[in-house]
């Protein structure tokens, strides 16, 4: 199965520049496997996405479908027909 990474402008640099990513998984794949492959792949991108222990760094949001990622299961969210999309938080003063 073809899940399609939907990669933000601000982190596109960190993969080629590539604002779609189509990562190849199995069919009873998890968010937290998808974004191992990407780490596999992209591994600039990996670490900005992930901290060293594999958690979701806390300013980045993660949504599988429509839902944030940490209101389902967080990496253990099924990704079965979604698109994953990588938003960095944004904050200001």
């Amino acid at each position: 199965m073809n899940i399609d990474v939907k990669i933000p402008a601000a982190l596109a640099s960190e993969c080629g520049g590539a604002r779609h990513l189509y990562v190849e998984v199995p069919e009873e794949a998890t968010l937290g496997a998808v974004l191992d492959r990407v780490a596999a792949t992209h591994p600039r991108l990996g670490r900005r996405l992930q901290d060293e222990a594999g958690r979701l760094r806390r300013f980045v949001n993660v949504y599988v479908g429509d839902e944030e990622s940490r209101r389902l299961q967080g990496l253990e969210t099924p990704v079965r027909g979604h698109d994953v999309q990588i938003l960095p938080s944004i904050a200001g003063g």
